[in-house]
Order: C-alpha cells, then structure tokens, then sequence
C-alpha cells in the first residue's frame, strides 16, 4: 500500500485530469473538429483507466495483506477486474460491427502474450540470467495455456475444414447462435474451475503478511471504496477508449486499410488497463501483481473474454442488434476470423514449453518467445 502523501493521491490526479478531456471532449462534439474530440476521448480514457487501475491495486493490495492471501492470487482477482473496461468496448464494437469486434478480441490475446514475452525481460534475474516465475503461474496457468493451445488449434481447424469441404464453396459459411453458446459457455466453466482451483490451492500465506500488525491493514471499508471506485472508472474510461477506438478505425478503413490493421489497434486499446496495472504494478516493485495482471491478460481472453464475446454476438443476432448471416449464422468463418484464431495455436503452445519446463525463463526463452509472438501479430497484420 502506498504510504507517502503523493504516491497516495495519483490516482486522484489521474481520474480527474482524464474526466476533464472525457467531459470537454463531449461538450464540443459538434463544434470542433473530429480527430480532436477523439484525441480528447482517448487521452482521458487513458488517464482514467490509469487511475482505476491504482485504485485496483491499492484494493488488491490492502485485501491481500488483511486475508495473508498471496498477491500473485489477489493480483489475478484484479486483473479478472480489469478486464470490465475491455468487455464494455468490445460489446459497442461487436454491437456496430461484429466481424471487427470478434478480430479484435482474438487479436487481444496476440497483444496479451507479446506483452508477457516484454514484461519477461524486466524481470529481474539470477546470477544465471534466469528470472523465477511465480508458483501459481508455473503450476496452474501453464495448464490454461496448453488448454487454450488446444482450443485454437481445434476450432481454427473445424472452421478450416468447414470451409474447405462443406457444402457450396461460393456459401459463406458461420457459426450459428447454438454454437457460440456452447463454445462460451464450455470456455467460461474452464475459467470458473481455475479461479476456483487458484484460490484454494495457492492463496495461503508466502510472504509473511501474517506478521503485518492488525492496524498496519486496510479497512475492510477503504477496501471496498476502492473496489468500487476502480471498477465503476474503468467502465467509464473503457468506454472512452472505445469511442476513439471506432473513430480511428472507421478513419482507417475511409483512408483504405484493412480491417486487420484497425483490429490491432484497438486491441491494444482493450488491453489498456492490463499494460497499465503491469507497469504501475513493476514499477512499485510488486512483481508478482505485474505478473498476474501479465498472465492473466493471456489466460482470461481465451477463458472470460472470447465466451463473452461468444456470447454477445449470438445473443446480438437473436435480438436483431446485428444481422444474421443466411438464416441461421451468426459469425462468418473466412480468412480473418480462421487465421487469428489458428495462429493462436503456435503462441500458447511456445508460452506452455517456455514456462512449464522448469519454472523460469532465460534470455533465449525470453527472445523465442518476443519473436514469434511479434511475428504472428506481423503475419497477421500483413497478411491476415
């Protein structure tokens, strides 16, 4: 927990300066020009989910500390948090455009293991340049990255082998509304049983908090406060974020670049909240937060925000939202939806082997990783 007057107050600093551009930018929708209420939109959705996520780990923290819970576990639980700015962005993209909505989820998860192959690198090393990665991450998330290796690489090749040799090859083929719910909700009892397993099995005491004096802690009140703060910010800068997210891409696309392009740029937006509580959480010293809040922004798109978006599109399509494909389809299996989900299968499976092998990662794991993952996002981009 922060201690010092300044450290104390900078997420009030941030909350307020980013509602300040978010509030002008709205005033003066109509009287200046376009690119500029969307640089105000985007700055002080930053801002805020700056704040926001201070304020999430100033609550993880003082939780932590009151329950001797590890902070790998307490930093998972904000992450899981964090990601309330990144739903509420994709369900107003999905909503507009579905195709768009669903790349740039499975772009997220790109963007997520990229960032988890840099944060690698700062982390700090032994003699032998090899950084120990956290007990719950090396027994429990490495089981999450094989399973969503499998995933990907299961559904990239159903959607492949359906284009491929179902029916007329000039149809365009989709999953239907039964099949987005099944698929979401098989995926979300995944996440439930790891939470679940993550809280039982590894939140007991291993950094001595126990021996943290009861009026050194938290109150459960301030706990609470900031819980909330932080989340009800987070929405309110997601959905900042998101407006200039659908500017950019829709001033992207008018100028002739792919839809690919406009993905990544926004999942790098969604995946705002992740970078920043990775950082701020280093920067602190809190490494193990960083990390958790680093592998959970892998972890939780396969198993809590792809199922959403599952979810959201098929129930979009059943309300007349967006429009269904022939009859019954809901999302399009073509070459941008097939490729990003199926090069997902070559990252989580190098993530899986770097980690699981003996639970550290050396500078050759660390630049194996950096690279094919920065590679895919390349092959994607360029040729996706």
């Amino acid at each position: 927990m922060a201690h010092s007057t300044s450290e104390g107050k900078i997420y009030g600093y941030f909350l307020v300066a980013g509602s300040f551009f978010i509030v002008l930018g709205l005033m003066l929708e109509h009287q200046i020009p376009h690119w500029i209420i969307a640089v105000f939109l985007g700055l002080g959705g930053l801002f805020v989910i700056f704040g926001s996520c201070e304020v999430m780990i100033k609550a993880v923290d003082g939780y932590a500390k009151r329950k001797n819970m590890n902070t790998f576990v307490a930093g998972t639980m904000a992450g899981l948090a964090s990601n309330i700015p990144e739903v509420v962005m994709l369900g107003f993209i999905l909503a507009a455009t579905p195709m768009v909505g669903f790349i740039v989820t499975a772009f997220t998860l790109h963007v997520g293991i990229a960032a988890f192959g840099f944060y690698c690198g700062l982390l700090p090393r032994d003699i032998e340049g090899e950084a120990a990665l956290p007990e719950p991450l090396v027994k429990l998330s490495t089981d999450l990255y094989a399973a969503a290796a499998a995933i990907f690489f299961s559904l990239g090749m159903i959607m492949v082998l359906m284009t491929i040799f179902k029916g007329d090859k000039t149809q365009v083929h989709a999953l239907n509304a039964t099949d987005l719910y099944l698929l979401g909700g098989l995926l979300l009892a995944i996440e439930i049983v790891a939470v679940r397993r993550l809280i039982q099995r590894f939140s007991g005491d291993t950094e001595n908090t126990k021996n943290i004096e009861e009026s050194q802690k938290m109150p459960i009140s301030h706990i609470i406060g900031f819980g909330c703060l932080g989340m009800i910010s987070a929405i309110f800068g997601g959905h900042a974020v998101g407006e200039f997210a659908s500017i950019l891409v829709e001033s992207l696309t008018n100028a002739g670049y792919s839809e690919i392009l406009g993905a990544l740029i926004l999942s790098i937006f969604a995946s705002s909240g992740a970078f920043v509580m990775i950082a701020a959480a280093h920067f602190k010293k809190q490494y193990n937060i960083a990390m958790a809040s680093a592998s959970g922004a892998i972890s939780q798109v396969p198993f809590l925000v792809l199922p959403i978006t599952f979810i959201l599109l098929a129930a979009f399509a059943q309300m007349g939202i967006i429009p269904m494909i022939g009859e019954t389809g809901v999302l399009a299996i073509n070459l941008h939806t097939t490729s990003v989900i199926l090069l997902g299968f070559p990252s989580m499976l190098i993530l899986w082997k770097s980690v699981q092998d003996d639970g550290k990662v050396n500078w050759v794991e660390t630049v194996s990783m950096l690279s094919i993952f920065l590679f895919v996002i390349y092959l994607l981009v360029a040729h996706g």
